[in-house]
Formats: structure tokens, sequence, C-alpha cells
């Protein structure tokens, strides 16, 4: 362990001199040694590999089947069609993962491409993955940490390791500090500093120790599960591939068996067969669902969100859990001010309208001893002394100006045992020390108080009234930070700078939480989803952010890391429910909490920008990466990555992808009902006994003609309004839940029944019967025609039946989806053309139909649809 070791003895064991460093010739050794300083990337994907893994599905292998056959039956234009399918489907999920991986690509930024290293006694810049354990680093403010280092020299050194530990505060930092324990968490490890970390202030100089995959970061990279389970979508449509499958090969057995009994001509039997087995296969279902995911992603991308992977959309759409890291995603990353306390005005909030002279000297106190600087967006120095230039804004002071009149003559850094800060500063001739820190260091060194512009000397009285405001705003769980000053004349030695000094207040400050969090976490409540903190943070903090937040209501709610180490799997799996907020928790900690989630049964989400985020990330259903603040390994962790690093986002996308399933789910009931239709109305026939109602062409037309515009304009269909007040469904529910297998089954079978009325109508129109024998050939035709008709209308009407489970399609509006009216229309259109077009008339054995027969087929057409508005009706009656 480099930190229970001192730093001569790390660099007599790194074999290396601090102020010489190492020479260009042992840089070249240990870089052969050691290799480069970077973790082990993933690589790309080949397209080969990526069509492989498109076409690696159930539904897929039955439609590949269904070429082969209908390319053997000389049906060469639909095994073209489902050829093309199969191309489009495969195309668009391959285009959609390299985008994606371009994104990532443009996401992608190294987190330090250079390094102030001291090699051969000279510093210089290199590439950071050209260090090498035992190079000498020179730390500033602003730099990011390059590898893992053992400090050697510290000044005033303090490092934002956020993104590593969880804590929003920067670490201060000492190289003279030695630790025998074995087991210290990285964030009190105070002689080291580690690989993607920020020095918010002072200087250092550090040894690497450790490099790419050996570093902490590295460490975390390596954890990472890179297998992908399949989410409920492709599972759901891989069961479905496989249940068609078998139906289908039934279907075509049974029909040629009974046909083959009745005496059948086998020829034109086994072509019928084989036309309805592939009839009974919704062929365009694998399209449609590529189609709608798409265009889901395209729509994501435009509200701040890059989908890695097409499924992931639903999958993120049955999510019951989201799982948050606190800082930079509820929060904004950044300490603010938000509460001030004087003995002149007890506590109050920070308001521009109440700055009375006490405040205003509180504020001017505050930034003018500090090294931070702040001009509009920008900002540099400790994240607390950038709030403190904040709260002076706040309360109106003009710094600049303010800062010209003062002079700093003299200052006494931040020191981590004292924890106090001192200036001394000349304004007209007049000096004055201000002192600002910790309040349980400064109040002890103050002799005199503040009080509506009057010094008084301090009695009990004042401090319990001051350790009351402590207690008030630490019960809020803010951060204090207290302020004092005295006038000299001459300048003292530094010893007794911070003696006998006037007591001026106190501020109280918190990472805040974003704004739009709060209706986003309602939103999500609503909806039935569980919003969960888990943060490195202490506990009381982050139980204040959640109950804020409205994410816990008591701190019987929150459990700190060490508290789950008490506590075995199994048993966190069933007291995983009672817990909201967890607090001081490790990478491992994280990974366990996803972990005992899923095994309840739950879809996860985790959303986070750290590294210590990558493992838990990897290991949820969904991951969720910030865009701009997330790093390199939470990004290639996750499945979703948010470019506005907005947690609002997640819950838009939730919705997204609740409607993009649901549409998804309306294009294969449709489809599903559809088909049933066509084989209720084959399988009936053909065993009473009369002549097939459908021949194999006209079966291939319609099953192309409703697998392909209605069923996707479905999957176009507006987002529902009501989608975000249903719970999310089950991990394991089927397509066919809540009642949809028997509505595609009783919707099938009475698409089917009307058909063959139609049917029998073209018989009787004539005066003949589907019974008899030696029918002319125009009458069958005629019927086949009505039957033909009949069906196409069913379905296609039908279609606006799917829009809503109870709404009226008058509630939702007929038109409001205009791609499903224009598949309506152009339906009926093509329809049309091949009654009315000789060559297609001729080819597909059609007649036209005279005024009687359009009446029947178009009112039997509207028979479903008015069924299933009556059926609603009822249904809405009886909730009501």
């Amino acid at each position: 362990m480099w930190y229970s070791q001192s730093a001569k003895d790390v660099l007599q064991k790194l074999k290396t001199d601090v102020q010489q460093g190492l020479s260009p010739e042992e840089v070249e050794k240990r870089l052969e040694k050691y290799g480069l300083n970077k973790w082990r990337e993933q690589k790309s994907r080949s397209i080969l590999t990526m069509l492989k893994d498109q076409l690696n599905d159930a539904l897929i292998f039955v439609l590949l089947g269904a070429v082969l056959i209908t390319s053997f039956m000389g049906e060469y234009v639909d095994a073209i069609i489902i050829m093309l399918v199969i191309f489009i489907n495969a195309s668009l999920g391959i285009i959609q993962e390299i985008k994606a991986g371009k994104a990532i690509e443009d996401l992608h930024k190294l987190a330090s491409p250079k390094a102030l290293v001291r090699r051969n006694g000279k510093v210089s810049e290199v590439n950071t993955d050209q260090l090498v354990p035992g190079d000498i680093v020179i730390l500033e403010t602003g730099r990011l940490i390059p590898a893992d280092l053992r400090l050697i020299e510290s000044i005033n050194l303090q490092v934002e390791e956020s993104a590593l530990t969880g804590e929003s505060v920067s670490a201060n930092k000492k190289a003279d500090e030695i630790f025998k324990d074995e087991n210290i968490p990285l964030g009190d490890q105070q002689n080291m500093v580690f690989m993607s970390t920020l020095v918010t202030y002072g200087r250092g100089v550090g040894v690497v120790v450790s490099t790419g995959e050996d570093t902490e970061v590295g460490k975390i990279a390596e954890e990472i599960n890179t297998d992908e389970a399949k989410t409920p979508l492709e599972k759901r449509l891989d069961e479905l591939g496989k249940v068609l499958g078998k139906i289908a090969v039934a279907v075509c057995v049974l029909i040629f068996i009974i046909g083959y009994f009745q005496g059948r001509d086998l020829a034109e039997l086994f072509l019928t067969a084989v036309s309805l087995a592939v009839a009974s296969i919704p062929e365009g279902l694998a399209a449609i669902v590529a189609v709608v995911l798409s265009v889901g992603v395209t729509k994501m991308s435009k509200q701040n969100a890059i989908i890695k992977r097409l499924p992931a959309v639903e999958t993120l759409g049955s999510v019951n859990i989201i799982c948050s890291d606190k800082t930079g995603t509820l929060t904004q990353n950044k300490m603010t001010v938000t509460s001030y306390f004087t003995l002149s005005h007890n506590i109050q909030e920070v308001d521009q309208k109440k700055n009375d002279e006490h405040s205003k000297l509180l504020a001017k106190a505050m930034f003018l001893c500090s090294d931070a600087t702040l001009e509009g967006d920008k900002s540099s120095g400790d994240p607390t002394e950038i709030a403190l230039l904040s709260f002076a804004d706040d309360l109106n002071l003009n710094r600049i100006e303010i800062s010209e009149q003062s002079k700093r003559l003299d200052e006494l850094p931040f020191d981590s045992d004292r924890k106090m800060m001192s200036v001394v500063v000349e304004n007209n001739d007049q000096k004055r020390i201000y002192t600002k820190g910790a309040i349980d260091r400064l109040l002890p060194k103050c002799t005199h108080v503040l009080i509506d512009n009057q010094v008084l000397e301090i009695n009990e009285q004042h401090k319990s009234e001051i350790e009351e405001s402590i207690h008030q705003l630490s019960s809020q769980a803010l951060r204090t930070l207290a302020s004092a000053y005295k006038d000299i004349s001459e300048i003292p030695s530094k010893d007794e700078w911070e003696e006998n000094l006037v007591f001026i207040g106190l501020v109280g400050m918190i990472d805040p939480p974003r704004e739009e969090v709060k209706p986003a976490i309602a939103k999500a409540k609503a909806a039935g989803i569980t919003t969960l903190m888990i943060t490195g943070d202490h506990a009381e903090t982050a139980f204040a952010i959640a109950k804020d937040l409205k994410i816990a209501k008591n701190i019987s709610q929150t459990i700190t890391g060490q508290g789950l180490d008490k506590i075995d799997s199994d048993k966190l799996q069933h007291q995983i429910k009672d817990y909201r907020v967890f607090a001081r928790v490790s990478p491992q900690h994280k990974v366990a909490i996803v972990k005992a989630l899923k095994a309840e049964g739950n879809i996860v989400s985790m959303t986070g920008d750290g590294v210590n985020d990558a493992p838990s990330l990897s290991n949820a259903n969904i991951g969720v990466a910030m865009g701009i603040t997330g790093t390199d390994v939470s990004k290639s962790a996750s499945d979703m990555i948010l470019t506005d690093d907005n947690f609002a986002t997640i819950v838009t996308a939730v919705e997204q992808g609740r409607n993009i399933y649901s549409n998804i789910k309306k294009s294969v009931i449709f489809l599903l009902t559809s088909n049933i239709g066509e084989v209720v109305t084959m399988l009936v026939t053909i065993l009473a006994g009369m002549p097939a109602p459908l021949i194999a062409t006209q079966l291939l037309w319609i099953n192309l003609l409703t697998d392909s515009l209605p069923a996707i304009a479905l999957g176009m269909d507006p987002s529902s309004d009501d989608v975000m007040t249903h719970k999310p469904r089950p991990a394991n529910e089927s397509f066919f839940a809540h009642k949809q297998g028997s509505r595609a089954i009783l919707g099938g079978s009475l698409i089917g029944f009307l058909t063959i009325g139609a049917y029998w109508f073209g018989f009787y129109e004539h005066g003949y019967s589907p019974f008899d024998e030696n029918i002319p050939e125009d009458i069958l035709s005629y019927a086949r025609t009505m039957a033909f008709m009949s069906l196409i209308a069913s379905q296609l009407f039908y279609s606006l039946a799917f829009r809503h489970y109870r709404k009226s399609i008058f509630q939702i509006g007929i038109f409001s989806n205009k791609y499903l009216t224009g598949a309506i229309i152009i339906g009926f259109l093509l329809q049309v053309l091949v009654l009315e077009i000789p060559v297609l008339q001729e080819a597909f054995k059609l007649q036209s139909l005279d005024a009687a027969g359009w009446a029947m087929a178009i009112g039997l057409g509207l028979v479903p649809l008015i069924v299933n508005e009556i059926i609603k009706l009822y249904h809405r009656s009886q909730s009501r």
C-alpha cells in the first residue's frame, strides 16, 4: 500500500529522484514493462459481427424459412419482398449502432491529454499515456491528475474527487501523512491522488505509482461486465417468433392433411397451405419494430438523449426503479450559499433585498479572504470559495471595485490543521486582517462580536446564539463557514494574526438540487417509478437533499455503506425496499444494491457520471451516463447518454419508452388479429368442404397490404397523454397480457366469419351455394372477390380500434394519426387498382363488384370496428 509508506521509501522503491526524475532511456524501458497509461478499451464491432447479431433472431429464422418455401413454390416476388424486409430490419439496426458509436466517439474526451513531468532534471509537458511508474509529476490548480500518485510535496493542495468517491467537497491532501491501516477508503488517503480527479487549489509534486489498468480508475473499468443481457422486448419477440413458427408449420400441415382427405388438387392445395402458413407469420413485425424504435431513438436524440442500442428505449420504458447518483446528477455539482447568520439579524436566507451593512461585511470578508475567480459562468479555484464569490454577488456587492480598493499585503494560507485562512488587506491606509474558517476553530479565537455596527465583548449569550444557529443550519445539512476580522496598525507576526478576533458571522452552503429534478421525480412517482439516491456523500447531507426532493420521508430510509456491509446479500435482497437513500457507499456497494433490486424482479435504471458509477451502470438493466460531466468509463458502460446532464430527460425517456412499447404492442396485436382472420377463413371453409375462399396470390397480397402500411402507421401513433399514469409493466409481462390475446382471437375470429359471410353472399347473389357441385368459374371468382375485399376492408377499418385500449376513436380523434389515415386510404386505393385494372384483375383472378357487392363488403368491413367501439363504451360506463 503506497499510502502506508513514507515518500522517501516510495522514491527508493521506484528508483527515481525527485529533483532529476527519470531519464528518457529509463522511460522507454518502463513503457515496455508497464505499457501505455490507459485502460483497455473495447474493440469496435465489425459490420459483419453486427449483421450476424441482427440476424440471430428466431423470427428472422422463420422469415428465412418462408423465403425458401416461397422460392421453391415459384412465388419469387413474395420471396424478394420478405428478403427486403429482413435486409431493411438488419440495416436499420446496424446503422443505428454505427450512429450511436460515432456519437460516443464524439463525446469521448481524454481525462488529461498533457501532464507536467520532471525528466532529466527538466520540467516539460508530455502526453499522459506516456507516463510510467517513477515519473515525477508537477500538480497545479486546474490540472487533472494523469495517473495514481504518491504525493512528495503538497502546498495547500486540495483535490476534487467526486468522480471517484462521490464527495462534492474537495479533499485536503498532505504529502507527509502516513497511514498504517490497510483498509483506508480512497477518500481518506490524504497522501495519494488518483487518475481523473482534479486539483482545485494549491500545488504539489507526486511520483507515479500506478498507470493504466492498475490505477483505481482502471480497476473499475476492468470490473465492468460487458456481457449484455437481452432486453424484455427482445425476449418477447424471441418467444413470439418461436410460437408463430410452430403455428405456421401446424397450419400448413393441417390444411394439407384435410385437403388431401377431401380429394382436392394436391399442387394447388400445397401452394395454398404454404401461402397461408406465410400469411400466419407477420413478417412485417421485425421491420415495424425496427422502424418504431428507430423513430423513437431519433426523437430521443432531439431531446438530448443518445441511445446506444435500439431496444434500450423500450427497456427504459419498463423501468420501475431509478437509482441516481447525487453529485452532478440530482444536484448542480457546485456549492451555493443559501443562508447566513449574524448576531445583528440572526439566520437569513440569501436575498438581494436584504443587504444591510453587517451582511455586506460578512460577504466582503469572505470573498477578500479567497483565491478563487468568478466571471459570469467562468470560474476557477476551490468550489467553496467560488460559492463565497457568488454570495457577494447575490448581496449586490461590487467585487471588482472592492478588490481594487483593498490591497492584499500578506496572507496565511488555509491549513488542514488550523482549518482557517487569513489575509492582511489595506484600504485607505487602514489595515485589517480578515479570517475565514471552520466555526469550531475560529470561534475560540474571537474575543469580540459585531452587533449593529458595534463591537462588543463576547459573552455566553452570544456563544449560545451562534451555537444554536450552527445547529439549525446543520439540521438542514448545510456546511458552515465562519468569518472574523481585526483592525491593526502594523502587521504582527503570523502567530498573532488569528488571535483576539471580532466575530462577523457565518454562512451555510450546500450543493443544491437541480431545479428540474423535483417535478421529474414527482412525475416518475405518479408513473409508479421509485427514485433512489446512491451517493458517496455523508448520510445527513444526502438525506437533506433526498427529503427536499421527496425521495425520502425520514432518516430511517437512509443507510450507509457500513450498514450495508453488515447485511448479507440474501437479507439485502428482502430489505432493499425499505431504503431510499444509500450514503457513503463504494462502487462495490452500488453494484450490490443494483443486483439486490434486480433479484427482487425490478427493472433498474442507474444514472451517474463518475468513474465510481461505471460498474453499477453496466449491471443495471439500463445505464444512463451524463454526457457533459460524465467520465469516459461511465459513458462506455452505459446504454444511454444524456447530452444535457438533465435528470428530467430520463423521465422523458421513460415516457417515450412506454409509448414506443405501447405502439409496438398495437402493431403486434393488430397483425395477429388480421392473420387469425385469414387462418379462420381458410380453416373453417376447408373443414366445411367449401372451395378455398382465397387463393395463394390473394393471400400473399392481403398479407403484404396489412402487414406493412397500417401496422407501421400504428407504430407511429402519437404519444398517449395518460401513459405516465400507469404502473410500469412487470418484467415478465407477455404481449398478450390484459386480455390482449383474447382480443386478438375474438377479433380475428369475427373478421374470419364476416369474410366467410361475404364469400357466401357472393354465391347467394348469383343463386348458388358454396356447397353446390359444378359451380361456374366466374361465380367462384366473384365469391372470392367478395371474401378478398371484405377481409381487406375489415382489417383496414379495424386498425383504428387499436389506437387506444379504452378510449373511443372519437375521443382520440379519427384523423389524429395522419399516418394511419393515409395508410387506410392508400390501402383502399391499391385494392381498387387490383380490382379494376384488367392485367392485375386477371393475375389475382378477381372480378369487378356490383353495387350490392361493394355495399356488403364495406358494410361487413365496418362491423369489427363498430363492435369494438360498443365494447369500449361498455367498459367506460362500468369504470364510471
